[in-house]
């Protein structure tokens, strides 16, 4: 049996907070629309890649704009 943890944690600090702001604040979100089932598919395919779901997101749209670039 596993044994129960007894923490301590209170919540965040305000230095915490601040450290998320700084790091949020560097980036804007996209929200895509899509069923339940594609987004199984999506974070499965993405693990199977070693990725996270963003990571692999990120990585098609690069790939995409790069591929339909016209020279």
């Amino acid at each position: 049996m596993s044994e129960e943890k007894n923490g301590s944690y209170k919540g965040l600090t305000e230095a915490r907070r601040r450290a998320n702001k700084k790091y949020n604040d560097r980036f804007v979100e996209i929200k895509v629309r899509v069923t339940p089932e594609k987004r199984a598919i999506i974070k499965n395919h993405a693990e199977k890649m070693g990725e996270s779901a963003t990571a692999f997101i990120n990585r098609a749209i690069d790939e995409a704009m790069k591929r339909d670039q016209i020279n």
